[in-house]
């Protein structure tokens, strides 16, 4: 019988999300590292009431800022984009689909930071299938 271990903890997914941050071709790696990526358990209540969302297990991530396609050269003194990576929702999709985690969690950061870009998501897909 094989022995599985313990789930992927927050820094698990984190060193897999910064992996993945790392194959984005250039442009977008230089920019992509400017954005905060942070791993939490799950979304705070706040925001899952924001988005219109009950359940916190629908909610894998998250872009929070300005996408580059609205800003202006005037703006200044913001805070830094973040995208943030939901662990328990991740790891529930993961055990109930055929992807391997570091797809998931690949699939889930440049999702997410395809927003940063302001990227149609048929845009995101070819950043993804890039990064491969």
């Amino acid at each position: 019988m094989r022995a599985f271990g313990p789930a992927p903890s927050l820094g698990d997914i984190e060193a897999l999300a910064r992996a993945a941050l790392g194959r984005l071709p250039e442009p977008f790696l230089a920019t992509a590292r400017e954005v905060v990526l942070r791993v939490e358990e799950f979304a705070d209540k706040d925001t899952l009431r924001e988005m219109g969302m009950e359940d916190p297990y629908e909610l894998t991530g998250l872009y929070v800022g300005r996408p580059l396609t609205e800003r202006s050269v005037d703006e200044s003194g913001r805070f830094p984009d973040q995208v943030f990576l939901f662990r328990s929702p991740i790891l529930l999709e993961w055990s109930e689909s055929e992807e391997t985690l570091e797809h998931l969690v690949a699939h889930v950061l440049i999702h997410e930071i395809g927003h940063h870009f302001g990227l149609s998501d048929e845009d995101m897909h070819a950043l993804e299938e890039a990064a491969g």
